[in-house]
């Protein structure tokens, strides 16, 4: 292809700007350099010290040929070379002459307090001796310098060790010059890593599984840079940008990684936090160098993975609208994607999966013409990547693949590889030859609730405790017609938990109020079985709460499900009330919701242990064999309650037969009949009560029951 061909000849031109980077030559020849000095400046064998009884066995023996007093401190005895040769000095040798570029040496010094003191001592000492006026020794005095260690040493070695260390550091921080030059001037380089025809990227387009609509979006981009003239002899031009958008794990990068192997041009790879720097001026500096070499290499493709970490919306951070150097790189993306100047043949590819806090700017047309949703994968979705995953996996015979796809609902893509490489690992931890149907599922069971914990220390009655609770939550969804299907209860300790009921979720699009209502029943069946029960409750209840709280909220303010609220919804899918301080209604409006919340809570409270209540048995012998296996299946479910609800109201509506309330557990999940049940157990209370007990509980009940009427 013509545009693969023209490649090289950037390489080429690029390798010619290169500056060269640090030759480690240099340093062998700083510590030669080192030697030599020591050589010219500092003799090998050093002068001896010598005391004033040698000084004069010397002076009288004659053997001093001069002496030398330097800088009025130290005085140097050159001896004759008669002298040295005679033996009676054997710690004296021949003074090694180095390079030979050295002054001669002395071979005694003597350290001396006062320099007349000293020359009057030689001076007397000759005396002594019977030496001649003219053959006496008078010492010489001398001032000198020593500019190496009084200069370099002390002036420039510091400095010189401070640039040194200071360089080091800066390359070390500026990763070794990559992008372009070495030392400190590479750090507004670009870090992209470059992939072209020549790099061994091994994923292509068939190792992506379950992204149909994302890989026909992306292929095509691919398949405009292979075959332009099949889109621009119709008028058509090449989308400048395409932003793949979607939750953690569901294959946007693994796409990107496609792309670069499937497409004939260079692919530039980067990471958004890649741009942010501690220095004034570099992100900037490395979005210009960026756009510089792909546009010497166009036509390619230039991917941006997590632009969240660059593209925050400006004026949304949490510096309170300060200037800082994110909205600076910021610009400096916004200009090289579309500014004034042409960017032909340059395609972006990006991904982030928190597309409501990018900045309005960068989301348009014209910088990214494509916004590519990449959502969790369905049943389908999930049996192709499973088929991926399970190429090296050696499995059982007949294997099937669509029932691992329908166990996993809500499993992205990443899920899915671990829930497969989990499973080898489980099946070789039992020393098994090949993959089972059940080493899948224990691999599902620990990903989902984590790392099963049998040796737990747990008393009789917290097990107890425990069975009921999980009990109540299986018994209540098995009764409920909008209830998830079950699929096992267990009260082994999994993780954080100390039991949990597995259920199947249905893959629905939209949730109406009747579900909503009929989950927060049945995970409210646990603290309902423990007050019934036993008469009290406990904490275990607290990841429950926890969630129908949620739930509730969610109903009220975001969804509009409630009747004194109304149809107003409180969400921000722009994501800037995250940085507010206020909440965008009133504190009237706030006490509606919290007590709408509440009497939702109540009402699906009420509704969880009128239902217990009514199958107290069952409860009970549920609860027993959960004691005694621990684990129980929804076909111990079904023997103890029959069918589901939900089966059954299937069942009918597929046979034609119209529903009647004829059954006592869909009466059961009626709200009119909840309200005649509740009526019926306070006229029995009032009957054993005194009238003025009667009178004082039924004036609040009137209120309530007219409430609810309204």
């Amino acid at each position: 292809m013509a545009e693969n061909t023209d490649n090289p000849a950037p390489d080429k031109k690029n390798d010619k700007n290169m500056k060269p980077r640090f030759n480690t030559n240099w340093i062998f020849f700083g510590i030669f350099a080192v030697i030599v000095l020591i050589q010219v400046f500092y003799p090998r064998n050093p002068a001896q010290d010598t005391t004033t009884k040698q000084l004069k066995e010397m002076l009288v023996n004659r053997d001093i040929e001069r002496i030398l007093i330097v800088n009025k401190e130290q005085a140097e005895i050159y001896l004759t070379k008669e002298a040295v040769e005679s033996g009676r000095y054997p710690e004296v040798t021949n003074t090694g002459k180095g390079l030979g570029l050295q002054v001669p040496k002395p071979n005694f010094v003597m350290t001396i307090g006062d320099v007349g003191t000293f020359t009057a001592f030689v001076k007397e000492e000759q005396e002594k001796a019977g030496i001649n006026e003219t053959e006496r020794i008078i010492p010489d005095n001398k001032n000198r310098h020593n500019y190496f260690t009084e200069v370099i040493l002390q002036w420039l070695l510091f400095p010189v060790l401070l640039i040194v260390i200071w360089l080091f550091f800066m390359r070390r921080m500026t990763g070794g010059g990559a992008g372009g030059a070495g030392g400190i001037f590479s750090v507004g380089k670009s870090r992209a890593q470059v992939f072209d025809k020549e790099s061994n990227v091994k994923i292509n387009f068939n190792d992506v599984a379950g992204l149909e609509e994302a890989k026909t979006e992306v292929m095509e981009i691919v398949d405009f840079l292979k075959n332009p003239k099949k889109y621009t002899q119709l008028g058509g031009k090449i989308p400048k940008g395409a932003l793949l958008i979607g939750p953690p794990g569901t294959g946007k990068t693994l796409l990107a990684k496609a792309v670069a192997g499937e497409a004939n041009v260079p692919f530039f790879s980067i990471s958004g936090s890649d741009f942010v720097e501690m220095f004034v001026g570099v992100g900037a500096s490395r979005v210009r160098d960026l756009f510089k070499q792909a546009k010497e290499k166009a036509p390619c493709i230039v991917f941006i993975d997590e632009i969240d970490a660059v593209g925050r919306a400006r004026g949304r951070n949490v510096n309170f609208g300060s200037n800082d150097e994110r909205e600076n790189t910021l610009n400096q993306l916004l200009t090289e994607m579309d500014g004034f100047g042409t960017n032909m043949g340059v395609i972006i590819l990006a991904a982030t999966n928190r597309a409501d806090i990018l900045d309005r700017a960068l989301l348009r047309a014209g910088r990214f013409d494509r916004q590519i949703h990449v959502e969790l994968p369905d049943v389908t979705e999930r049996e192709a990547i499973f088929k991926v995953h399970l190429r090296p996996i050696k499995l059982a015979k007949d294997f099937d693949v669509s029932f691992l796809a329908k166990q996993t609902p809500g499993f992205s893509g990443a899920d899915i590889a671990n829930v497969c490489n989990e499973s080898a690992l489980i099946a070789a931890r039992k020393n098994k030859t090949v993959v089972e149907k059940q080493d899948f599922l224990d691999a599902i069971d620990r990903i989902v609730g984590g790392l099963e914990r049998k040796n737990k220390i747990i008393s009789f009655e917290e097990k107890k405790t425990i069975a009921y609770h999980e009990a109540g939550h299986a018994t209540v969804s098995w009764l409920l017609e909008h209830a998830s299907p079950l699929l096992k209860v267990t009260i082994i300790p999994r993780g954080r938990a100390l039991g949990a009921a597995w259920y199947l979720p249905e893959e629905r699009q939209i949730t109406t109020r009747e579900q909503l209502l009929d989950e927060m029943a049945y995970a409210l069946g646990g603290r309902a079985s423990e007050e019934l029960v036993f008469g009290k409750v406990s904490t275990g209840a607290l990841s429950d709460l926890e969630k129908i709280t949620k739930q509730a909220y969610a109903m009220v303010s975001f969804f509009g499900m409630s009747e004194k609220v109304g149809n107003i919804s409180f969400y921000d899918s722009s994501g800037q009330a995250d940085f507010g301080f206020t909440k965008p209604y009133s504190e009237k409006t706030a006490e509606v919701i919290d007590n709408e919340v509440k009497q939702i809570i109540e009402e699906s409270y009420e509704r969880a242990k009128s239902v217990l209540k009514e199958h107290m048995a069952g409860l009970t012998e549920l609860a027993e064999q959960l004691l005694e296996k621990e684990v129980i299946f929804s076909e111990d479910l079904e023997r103890i309650f029959g069918k589901r609800l939900a089966d059954i109201i299937k069942e009918k509506r597929e046979a034609g037969i119209p529903e009647v309330n004829e059954s006592p557990k869909k009466e059961i999940s009626s709200p009119k009949n909840e309200k005649e049940g509740k009526k019926s157990e306070k006229k029995k209370k009032k009957k054993n009560k005194p009238e003025s007990d009667e009178k004082n509980e039924d004036d609040p009940d009137k209120i309530k029951s007219s409430k609810k009427s309204k």
